[in-house]
């Protein structure tokens, strides 16, 4: 199944993606959060689909779409987990991951404005696979991990590259902006998604091709990421693990190169979709 968001008259309900068409699934009676997946949701929902197809109402195609996530507990992202961003950026490669937290306020629909923060100069692009969890997860076999896996979707992980570099403390600072977190267009479930160690996953900004990678470079797997992290914390059922972006962000090129006002990005993985966001300065 691939499970979207959508915006109605200030409300944000559950769908679901067939095909090329959006239908409206609020009829099913539950957002897509924490609950839902922790009460085997994606089982229930997929049957209510396959008894009520028939009857759901269509979407237009340019329907506002939300996160295909509600706000989780948590976004954990992994740090230099592509050996050419780690070179990129100067940076050796980890001997484990190096983890850290996006707030889950900057989380935004796919095709939303990214907003450059106030005093930003150096706002930068990151494409990502971002991997759901599906049940509650802790201290778990790599052997298993992929049991706790709900899907995958895309996550640009816009990054203030000063407020995370040259501002002191962690990189919370620099990465949890509003508008930082675009999520989407869809969650896809692991189902749809038949080798997720293969995919290509590329970004442009204003056309021009920025980054341009494939899954099968991580340097931590997603098996290992989850069982790993699980060791230290509870990964609960909709948290986000945003698994790394391979090379080609602005920060990497000499001279650097940031978003500015006006700017419009685009970016996709194989399987996931594409999103589209445009950039606006802080007003």
């Amino acid at each position: 199944m691939k499970l979207i968001r959508f915006r109605n008259n200030g409300e944000v309900k559950p769908g679901i993606n067939i095909g090329e068409e959006y239908f409206d699934a609020s009829s099913f009676g539950e957002d897509y959060n924490e609950s839902f997946f922790e009460n085997d949701g994606l089982q229930r929902l997929q049957q209510f689909v396959e008894e009520n197809k028939a009857t759901l109402p269509k979407l237009a195609n340019d329907v506002e779409l939300d996160s295909p996530v509600a706000r989780p507990s948590k976004i954990i992202c992994i740090g230099l987990n592509y050996a050419d961003h780690a070179k990129e950026t100067g940076a050796a490669i980890p001997a484990e991951p190096i983890i850290f937290f996006k707030a889950t306020s900057a989380m935004v629909g796919p095709y939303d404005d990214v907003i450059i923060p106030k005093n930003s100069e150096k706002t930068d692009w990151e494409v990502e696979l971002a991997v759901v969890i599906g049940k509650k997860a802790s201290y778990v076999d790599e052997a298993n991990a992929l049991d706790y896996v709900a899907g995958y979707c895309v996550h640009n992980d816009l990054s203030e590259r000063a407020f995370q570099l040259e501002r002191g403390g962690q990189w919370v600072k620099g990465k949890s902006c509003d508008t930082f977190a675009p999520l989407g267009p869809f969650l896809a479930t692991k189902d749809e998604v038949s080798d997720v160690d293969n995919l290509k996953l590329w970004l442009s900004v204003n056309g021009t091709m920025m980054q341009n990678g494939t899954t099968a470079n991580l340097i931590f797997k997603i098996p290992f990421l989850v069982s790993y992290l699980s060791q230290f914390m509870s990964l609960l059922p909709g948290d986000i693990i945003s698994t790394g972006t391979p090379a080609g962000v602005g920060l990497g090129f000499n001279p650097a190169i940031y978003l500015k006002d006006g700017d419009v990005v685009e970016l996709g993985i194989d399987g996931l979709g594409t999103a589209k966001q445009h950039v606006k300065a802080y007003k």
